[in-house]
C-alpha cells in the first residue's frame, strides 16, 4: 500500500481521521437543528479555463472544500488541515483566491 502524500490514514472515504472524525461532528450538528445543507467535497472555481481558439491551453483552477453547510443562514466553508498543510504555498494561495473571488473566508479546522 502507497503511503499518503502527507502520511495521513484515510478513513471510510475520507482523506485523514482528522476529516472523518470532522463529519461526524457536523452530521451530529445537521442532526440536532445547529445547521443545514451539509455537503462534502464541494468545488469552486478559482480561474476558468484557458482557451486559444477552441484549443484549452490551461485547465481550470478549483479548490475542493472539504464542507461546506449553512449556520444562521450563512455559508460557511470548512477545510480540515493539520499544522503543516495550512502553510502549503498552494494552499495559501487558493484561500486567498476564494476570499478574493468568491468573498468566502474558509473555515480552518
Amino acid at each position: 500500500m502507497a503511503k499518503s502524500k502527507f502520511h495521513n490514514i484515510k478513513v471510510k472515504g475520507f482523506d485523514s481521521k482528522k476529516e472523518a472524525k470532522r463529519y461526524l461532528e457536523l452530521m451530529a450538528m445537521y442532526k440536532a437543528g445547529e445547521i443545514s445543507k451539509p455537503n462534502k467535497q464541494v468545488p469552486f472555481e478559482l480561474i476558468p479555463s484557458q482557451y486559444i481558439g477552441k484549443k484549452c491551453v490551461e485547465r481550470a483552477v478549483k479548490y475542493i472544500a472539504d464542507f461546506t453547510y449553512y449556520k444562521n443562514n450563512e455559508l460557511v466553508v470548512e477545510d480540515v488541515k493539520s499544522a503543516f498543510t495550512k502553510q502549503l504555498p498552494v494552499y495559501i494561495l487558493k484561500r486567498k483566491l476564494m476570499l478574493f473571488i468568491h468573498k468566502i473566508q474558509i473555515k480552518e479546522v
